[in-house]
Order: structure tokens, then C-alpha cells, then sequence
């Protein structure tokens, strides 16, 4: 009989080459899973890159991170003293033993009852003086007498000779900065009426020395009793 026409469908398809030792059924198979494969090993890839960056990402994070600073102990000031007030009950402004040797100096307020205000005054030991005896000692408040300039006690030398522009200093000197005046504690000026006052003018064109504070010594308190 004559040979019968095969269908379409199957006249263009390609026969696959049969290997010699493996069976069709093995060779469609391994042709199947052949793009399976490939595509795995492609996601195994790309999952050992995103790991190894972010395991390289911390690395570079943890070296670049500066070590934490070493604690350094800073030991704490000392607490400032209380300034004392010299009131009318209790006019006590230091001990004796405060101002051991010649130019200590220890602030103090002292209450003007005149005014009701409280005066920011300095004590000086003065030298050769007894820290028995209220001469050795000199309290002045730390104001200009005609003015509202604040002075201040200076007992470094090189400050006199290059603030105050005064070569010939040799100890401390109560500075007027606003006037560039000088008061030498060791020297006394006359004053009207014949009163000497402690702080003569050194250097400069204020008119009188500081207003004074009457000194006396109790014991070992040394006593603000009165100002000029």
C-alpha cells in the first residue's frame, strides 16, 4: 500500500540524535534541566556577592570607627572662700594666721551703714609690721574715691612696668587701670586738714589715695571697724 501522508504537526519535527549508551527519556531530561542549572548558578552568584559586600560594608565600618577617647581624670578647683562681711555685729574679717607673711592679701566686703550698701575692700599685711598690731596691716576699698573705676591689687612687678609703664617698682602697688595711678601702700599723703592717709600717689593724676578702713586686732581676728 501506498505509504500514507503524515500530519502536519509531525512532518517538520526534528528527530533528536539518539547517543549510543543513553536513553531518550535521560537525554530530555538533561536538555530540561540544563537552563535550570544555569539560572541557579546565577542566583548562587549573586547571593555570595551581596553577601561578601555587606561583610566587607561592616569591615569598613568597624576601621573607620575611631577608638573612644581615654577618660582623663581633671581634678576639681578648689572651692572659692567666702568673702566676709564686716557688719556692725560681727566685724570680723580674717584670722591672723590668714596672712602669713608680708603682702598676703584676702578680700573682704565691708557694710557702709551710711549707705546700706556692702563696699568690696582688700586687707594687706603690710612688711615690718606685727600681725599683732592693727599698723600691720592696711584695708582700703577698692574703689576710686572720686570715680567708679574698681582698682586692683598687682604684685607682679612686670605688670607695673609694662601695664602701668612704672620701672621703679620694687613690691606691690594698688593700680588704678582706668587712670594708669599707681598707690604705694609703704608711703602716706596729707590730706586736708592735716590727716594722713595711707596710699600715697606713686604715679598719675587721681587726686587722693583710697578711702581707708579702720584696722584693729582682738586676739587672733583682725576687725573691720570703720571707713573714711
Amino acid at each position: 500500500m501506498p505509504d500514507q501522508p503524515q500530519p502536519a504537526n509531525d512532518r517538520f519535527k526534528a528527530e533528536m540524535p539518539q547517543i549510543p549508551g543513553i536513553e531518550g527519556s535521560a537525554s530530555r531530561s538533561a536538555g530540561a534541566g540544563g537552563p535550570l542549572l544555569v539560572i541557579g548558578g546565577l542566583v548562587a552568584v549573586l547571593v555570595a556577592v551581596l553577601v561578601g559586600g555587606r561583610l566587607l560594608s561592616k569591615s569598613h565600618r568597624a576601621d573607620t570607627v575611631p577608638p573612644p577617647s581615654p577618660q582623663i581624670d581633671v581634678p576639681a578647683s578648689p572651692p572659692e572662700l567666702p568673702v566676709p562681711v564686716a557688719a556692725e555685729g560681727d566685724p570680723t574679717i580674717a584670722q591672723t594666721g590668714d596672712l602669713a607673711k608680708p603682702w598676703d592679701s584676702r578680700m573682704f566686703s565691708y557694710h557702709n551703714r551710711a549707705t546700706g550698701e556692702n563696699v568690696t575692700a582688700l586687707l594687706v599685711r603690710l612688711p615690718g609690721g606685727s600681725p599683732a598690731q592693727a599698723s600691720g596691716y592696711w584695708a582700703l576699698a577698692m574703689k576710686e574715691a572720686y570715680g567708679s573705676c574698681g582698682l586692683e591689687y598687682v604684685d607682679d612687678l612686670a605688670k607695673l612696668r609694662n601695664d602701668y609703664g612704672f620701672a621703679q617698682a620694687k613690691h606691690p602697688m594698688i593700680g588704678n587701670p582706668c587712670s594708669r595711678t599707681l598707690y604705694d601702700p609703704t608711703k602716706y599723703a596729707s590730706l586736708p586738714g592735716g590727716v594722713l592717709a595711707r596710699g600715697a600717689i606713686a604715679q598719675g593724676s587721681d587726686l587722693r589715695p583710697p578711702l581707708g578702713i579702720e584696722i584693729k586686732v582682738r586676739g587672733k581676728q583682725i576687725l573691720a571697724t570703720r571707713m573714711e
